[in-house]
């Protein structure tokens, strides 16, 4: 049988030891069926096959996603406008304007999250005097990471804020010195001040909603990606906020391969939400392309560990860990995996407590269950992970907040925070995800750079050179080492014989670039499932047409995603791209 699809004259990173490069390789139907020499893998082609030629470009598998909310941020992409690595405050304003003037009454403008004040070079947020002036009359609201939102004039009074409207329960909106709010908004530390404000925002209608999480996944072809494992989230809804995947899947539309997890909706009734669920979703229930991947990452709300480095630790209490035991043992009885997010390793130490009495009764060994983030654990903790068989995701979030935790704890402690080295060396399961795309942006290429040079998005150095990790490991955590958190080992993750067929064509050799340069990589064509769903450049014509995004008004139609230079510039340009306000897509 003749394959389907062949790319020769390139450079092919597999990701396999025996074999670590190769020129070509030949796809029949949705895997891989050899990989070779130029000559070896052409004269398997046949009158049908088709021939891409790679122009000696770098080839690497799909990158995956291992911490995605694809879910949570698809179903609102349309509406935002990203700030995602756009390099000077004044592009970032420019861009806010330039959206004012489209939008019209009574929709919002609103960017949310994904952006640092440190990767300006200003080095600063918008002030609300900015704000209101570049949107006197649209409803303007920017949601900093997960520490704070600011509000114009128009959104705060869309909110109906005024003197007299309380704080939510770990959340704080300020006022001036006549009674009256500011339009900040304060995560201190929980973010149910931001769902507040947005909950005032328009909706997209159902129709709008598949087509805001095919531009999302489109997006994330762009940049390489082809998997992601989605985290939940505790503010959606299952099965309703799901439907526009499930819709995708059932019409063969997805372009991103997603293994999901559900998060407890609301603090007391987290036995119930995984109760109901288990009598409806066995793990692994699904297929290739999207399948039930567990619990999380909200399985307590009073064990929420927020990604907010401006605010310290939360406290735990037995009572807490009373309830994360309940959850998990009844988790561990259906089959079911989880995750759970933890940054500090207070949180991690009162997991494990939990964890181990569970896994004194019934063996936790059997299931991919992990924590995600891990920022501060303990040698201690990380052995206690690796006894229990368990594993953890990193995400970027040194990158997006280091000099908050400099701040904090300082340079020693920062130096090997996540203690990545240990962590490996412990020998239990790592892997890597953006956490986008709110705490962080969806951007691998931004947590690819972070890795390998130890900067912060900001420009500042926090790890020794013993503490990062070669191009090669930090590309084997967001490939090949991912597919143990998604139950798929063996499967994807790298370029060899049998493997589903998803790899990425590069725009520049990720291996050979200057440092500086990795955050500008992108994909000129992306497969997945032996097919192509992204073409750009001189691939153009492999292109399928993508749907118009809607509503018409959208960001989205003009360019915003994840910021990229107008062209692929030399180092020089590269470096210096925080001093110019250009801005292209």
């Amino acid at each position: 049988m003749y394959p389907t699809l062949i790319v020769h004259n390139a450079k092919i990173h597999t990701g396999v030891a025996h074999r670590p490069e190769v020129q070509a390789l030949a796809v029949n139907g949705r895997r891989i069926a050899a990989v070779g020499s130029n000559g070896q893998i052409r004269s398997l082609a046949g009158p049908a096959t088709v021939l891409i030629d790679a122009g000696r470009r770098r080839i690497i598998p799909g990158l995956i996603d291992a911490h995605q909310h694809l879910v949570a941020t698809g179903l609102d992409y349309n509406q935002q406008l990203r700030w995602d690595g756009i390099p000077t405050l004044d592009a970032a304003l420019n861009l806010l304007a330039e959206q004012v003037r489209r939008t019209p009454s009574p929709q919002w403008v609103r960017v949310v999250g994904g952006f640092c004040e440190h990767q300006f070079a200003e080095q600063r947020l918008p002030t609300l005097d900015e704000l209101n002036r570049i949107a006197p009359s649209t409803p303007v609201y920017i949601q900093h990471l997960e520490d704070r939102a600011l509000l114009n004039a128009a959104a705060i009074a869309a909110c109906g804020y005024d003197g007299q409207t309380p704080d939510p329960p770990g959340g704080h909106i300020e006022w001036d010195s006549a009674g009256a709010p500011t339009g900040l908004l304060i995560a201190t530390p929980a973010t149910e001040v931001f769902h507040q404000a947005l909950a005032h925002a328009p909706v997209l209608p159902h129709e709008y909603q598949i087509n805001s999480l095919r531009r999302t996944m489109r997006e994330l072809n762009r940049l390489g990606v082809t998997s992601v494992i989605d985290a939940g989230a505790a503010h959606l809804h299952y099965p309703d906020d799901y439907r526009a995947l499930e819709e995708l899947a059932h019409h063969h539309l997805l372009t991103v391969r997603v293994a999901y997890h559900l998060a407890a909706h609301a603090a007391g009734a987290e036995t119930a939400d995984f109760l109901h669920w288990s009598t409806i979703n066995h793990y692994g229930d699904g297929d290739e392309l999207l399948r039930f991947n567990g619990a999380g990452d909200v399985l307590v709300h009073a064990a929420i560990d927020d990604d907010n480095f401006r605010q310290p630790p939360p406290a735990m209490t037995t009572q807490t860990a009373a309830e994360l035991e309940d959850i998990v043992s009844r988790l561990v009885a259906r089959g079911w995996p989880w995750r759970m997010h933890a940054v500090y390793d207070e949180t991690i130490a009162m997991a494990l407590d939990a964890f181990e009495r569970v896994d004194a009764d019934m063996t936790l060994r059997s299931l991919p269950w992990f924590f995600d983030g891990a920022e501060t654990i303990s040698q201690r903790n990380i052995e206690r992970v690796a006894r229990l068989g368990g594993g953890i995701t990193l995400q970027p979030r040194m990158a997006y907040q280091g000099e908050y935790f400099l701040e904090r704890h300082g340079a020693d402690v920062a130096a090997h925070t996540p203690p990545i080295r240990r962590m490996l060396d412990a020998g239990l399961h790592l892997g890597l995800g953006s956490g986008g795309a709110t705490i962080a942006s969806m951007d691998p290429w931004a947590t690819l750079h972070w890795l390998t040079t130890g900067h912060t998005l900001g420009g500042n150095t926090i790890y020794p050179p013993d503490e990062r990790l070669d191009r090669a490991q930090a590309l084997a955590l967001h490939t090949q080492a991912n597919t143990w958190f998604s139950g798929e080992a063996g499967g994807k993750g790298q370029l060899d014989i049998g493997q589903y067929a998803d790899f990425a064509v590069l725009s520049q050799d990720y291996f050979s670039v200057p440092d500086e340069a990795i955050r500008q990589t992108v994909a000129e064509l992306t497969v997945m499932d032996g097919r192509v769903v992204y073409a750009e450049g001189d691939f153009r014509a492999f292109d399928l047409t993508p749907p118009m995004p809607l509503p018409e008004w959208s960001p989205v139609s003009h360019g915003s995603g994840v910021w990229r230079p107008s062209r692929q510039a030399d180092p020089g340009t590269v470096a210096s791209a925080r001093d110019s306000s250009r801005v292209s897509h």
